[in-house]
């Protein structure tokens, strides 16, 4: 068989999770699957994949093979679209992923601006509040807000964001602004145990000594952080969330922000995608259009203080 398709076959299993998924992906019979990942595995002496009753996964060696095979594959078909003459017209399925309400407020716009200026793209999302192995669930760019671990990734810096301690003007007036973090300990928390905020447990903060932490009890403890800007807005007590995340509610004078002296360093925003120097037209455009959105927001470039 045709190394290529025997390529194709194998990472839309690995994708899918299955050879049944994999088989209505490509559009040919659920055996052929089957046999274009034997004679793979027989040509190359190794199992890459797991197979239980209820998912198909790469081993180890099958995540090094992956992610190979979709960068020479991605690497044919830009060769493909060169000697056509329409590499610089993006077409194809892209799969983009980014936290949740993040993704909503600032990746969405850019994905629906895509997509009608590029109308041979096709797109997935995945929004949401985890981290996603990108090569594991196919991911072609993502948009991470954090330091990076290492990676193979490649990356570009696009802003940052504070986490930040905010109100109502109503429960400051009711209750006062505290001065100082241990004054914390006397007023209302509300906390959101969504992406990486701890619901109960330290909140760090940076002061002129170094590092500190402050021990919260939530008077209300949320899994999202809508629901916890929510209840700030109503009056209930102070939250912690991310810059962006209440950007507008900031701007509206719905909620003010407390304390911004001992905010942590502002946390990077990066688009992360998989595809090396010569990235495919479809990513190549996505990640120019993204950076250009995300850079020219204020919500995504701010410092602390302002």
């Amino acid at each position: 068989m045709d190394k290529f398709h025997l390529m194709s076959v194998f990472v839309a299993v690995a994708e899918q999770q299955g050879f049944a998924a994999a088989a209505r992906k490509l559009g040919i019979s659920p055996p052929a699957v089957t046999r274009a990942v034997a004679a793979l595995e027989d040509n190359l002496g190794i199992q890459l994949l797991q197979r239980t009753t209820r998912i198909v996964r790469p081993t180890e060696a099958g995540l090094r093979y992956l992610e190979d095979a979709r960068r020479i594959l991605s690497d044919v078909e830009a060769a493909a679209d060169a000697a056509a003459g329409i590499n610089a017209q993006p077409r194809g399925h892209l799969t983009v992923t980014a936290p949740a309400l993040f993704g909503r407020i600032f990746v969405l716009p850019t994905l629906i601006e895509y997509l009608e200026t590029f109308p041979e793209t096709r797109m997935s999302s995945l929004f949401l509040d985890r981290i996603v192995n990108m090569l594991e669930e196919g991911v072609d760019v993502g948009v991470c807000i954090g330091e990076l671990p290492d990676s193979s990734m490649r990356a570009l810096r696009v802003g940052s964001v504070r986490l930040m301690l905010c109100a109502s003007p109503a429960y400051r007036q009711q209750h006062g602004r505290p001065e100082t973090l241990q004054a914390l300990e006397g007023h209302s928390i509300i906390a959101s145990s969504a992406g990486s905020s701890a619901a109960l447990g330290d909140w760090r903060f940076n002061t002129k000594t170094g590092p500190q932490s402050i021990a919260v009890r939530p008077r209300l403890s949320v899994t999202t952080n809508d629901a916890a800007i929510e209840a700030a807005i109503r009056g209930l007590g102070i939250t912690r969330v991310l810059s962006y995340q209440v950007a507008e509610h900031i701007s509206s004078g719905a909620l003010e922000v407390l304390l911004s002296d001992f905010e942590p360093a502002p946390r990077p925003i990066h688009i992360v995608h998989r595809e090396g120097r010569y990235a495919s037209a479809k990513v190549r455009a996505l990640v120019d259009l993204l950076a250009q959105r995300l850079r020219a927001n204020p919500a995504l470039n701010q410092v602390p203080g302002e």
